[in-house]
């Protein structure tokens, strides 16, 4: 297994018990996910290719659903007001 893998699986490990944490950790942890997953998303994709990166992606957005959706309802929210 490739370090980003390891990385990868590490940071799934470190959501996952922080998803088990209190709710006042939720979401400033969440934006430490973010922040730390999008470099690592890269880093994978670079590392063993679009395939994994995909998985990893889909990996990360199941872990971060609602962050996910709170984003694609406001930009549906967005886009509804400027189309007037």
């Amino acid at each position: 297994m490739t370090h980003s893998l390891t990385a990868a699986c590490v940071w799934a490990l470190i959501a996952t018990l922080i998803a088990v944490g209190p709710n006042r950790w939720h979401w400033p942890a969440a934006w430490v996910l973010i922040a730390t997953g999008v470099p690592l998303l890269g880093w994978v994709t670079y590392e063993n290719g679009p395939v994994w990166g995909i998985l990893v992606l889909a990996g990360g957005l199941s872990v971060l659903r609602w962050p996910v959706k709170y984003l694609l309802r406001s930009l549906r929210s967005d886009r509804g007001a400027h189309s007037e």
